[in-house]
Parts: C-alpha cells; structure tokens; sequence
C-alpha cells in the first residue's frame, strides 16, 4: 500500500510540473475622455467673474470692533496692511464716530471716501488728489535742525525727527527717511531698538488703535495704528508713498538681525 501511495504521489507531482502555468487574464478599460475622467469625489466651484480677485494679504480686511455700528455690514473694515492697498475703498455701510460713511479705517475722519475714481483724501489740513508727498525744504526745519516731533504716549515716547537715516540723525532722534514725505501722504521714521537712544524699542508692543502724532510747522496729525509685523531687511514696501495720510515706523528686531519691526498708522485728526 505504502509503494502504491508514494507512486501516485510522484505521479502526481511529475503531472503538476509538466502543465504549463498561465497568467490571469484581465482587461482594463481605457480612459473615457481623451485626458482621462475626474477621480475627485467632489464638484469644485469657481466663480468665473471673480478668478483674478486678489486674495492675498494686499486685500484682507481687519473687521470693524465688536458692538460698533458696522460690526455686521459685510465687507466693512480697514486694510491689514494698508501700504498695499493704495486706494483702497470699502463697500458703503462702514461706520464712522457712530454715523455712516466710506471710509479706510476706523474712525479716521480723512480716510479715502468713495462715489470717485479719483480717490479724493480729505485731512484736516485740506484736500489733495491721488498720491500725497511733502518734499523736506529748508523753511520746514526748526532751529535745531529738527523737523518736527514724534509722539507715541502707549510706549511713553516723545522724541524729536532729524532728516536722513545716518548715524547722526538717530543718535539724536527718530530719523525720517529722505526719499518719502513728511507731511502729506506716507512719513516713514526709524530709530533705534536698544541702547541709550532706543526710542522704537518698544513699537512692537503697540497694539491696533494706538495714537501716533505727529507735529511739524505743517500742523499737528493724530494717526492709529493699523498693523505692527515682522518684515524682512530688504523689504520696503511700507515706504511706498499713498494716497491717504499715514505713519510708517520701523526698527531692528533684537538679535534678528535680518528682520525689522515695521508699524503703520493711519491718520484719525
């Protein structure tokens, strides 16, 4: 019995590998469009008349406070970072001091008024069209050579503006830097973050609605604060000049030595 077993074992083994093997057989259907059929299980919607609108932070909106007349107008607010949006015009229904206007920011009583394509800017030293810029002359220097007066009372800082970034204008005060104005339109300053002479050293502190003024043989400007970032070295774009009065400081950022702290403050008196 044993030989008989092993015998149909073997036979069965030498029939096993004498059978050839085959692959299975399979088809797979060709795409049913020339570039192959969506696999996405859900339906993107695009809003084809709006597929250029700027959604960066160039258009980004910081809302109106909490309980104020316009807390629930949609698309009311003020630019969050105002320096890239020149001109920029909120939709009608934004509030001002508790009244109803088209405004840029909060309760600026100059901001940029829509119903123009113009952009008329309307301060409290007068009325000017389109980008504003206020040359440094010799007649708006004081006798100290100074130009003016910065004054920031969250940070406790009163200091006077020199013309020019060097070295020795900062060691005396907040240095206005020569190529942007100093009266109408944007005025950027900086000054120093640490040291005997740190004048910015606190700017990063600042929060949004803080009051910068700023006074010079033009007149005297109340400005709020709008923004306060972190920006790199190189990037200047908060210097640019606009169409709406406003303040831009800025300073190092301690041991970051290829960053600065750039605040920018919008014109409210």
């Amino acid at each position: 019995m044993k030989k008989i077993i092993t015998m149909l074992t073997t036979l069965c083994m030498v029939v096993a590998l004498a059978v050839p093997a085959f692959a299975l057989e399979y088809e797979i259907d060709g795409p049913g469009c020339e570039y192959g059929e969506d696999t996405s299980i859900e339906v993107v919607y695009t809003n084809e008349p709006d597929m250029n609108m700027d959604v960066s932070k160039n258009a980004a909106l910081v809302p109106p406070a909490f309980g104020s007349a316009s807390a629930y107008t949609l698309n009311t607010g003020y630019p969050l970072t105002p320096n890239l949006a020149p001109g920029y015009m909120t939709n009608s229904g934004a509030a001002v001091n508790g009244s109803s206007a088209n405004v840029a920011s909060p309760a600026i009583s100059g901001g940029v008024t829509s119903g123009s394509t113009s952009n008329t800017v309307t301060g409290n030293t007068g009325s000017y069209t389109g980008i504003g810029f206020t040359e440094v002359t010799s007649s708006l220097k004081y006798s100290d050579g100074s130009l003016g007066t910065l004054t920031i009372p969250a940070i406790g800082e009163n200091t006077k503006i020199y013309e020019g970034t060097s070295t020795a204008s900062m060691a005396k005060g907040a240095a206005h830097f020569s190529d942007t104005s100093i009266w109408d339109g944007n005025v950027c300053l900086a000054a120093h973050n640490r040291g005997t002479n740190a004048i910015f050293g606190k700017i990063h502190t600042l929060t949004a609605g803080d009051t910068i003024t700023l006074t010079t043989k033009l007149g005297t400007r109340t400005y709020a604060v709008v923004s306060i970032e972190k920006v790199q070295e190189t990037d200047t774009s908060g210097t640019a000049a606009t169409s709406y009065n406003q303040v831009t400081l800025y300073t190092c950022v301690m041991n970051e030595r290829e960053y600065r702290w750039c605040v920018t403050a919008i014109e409210i008196s």
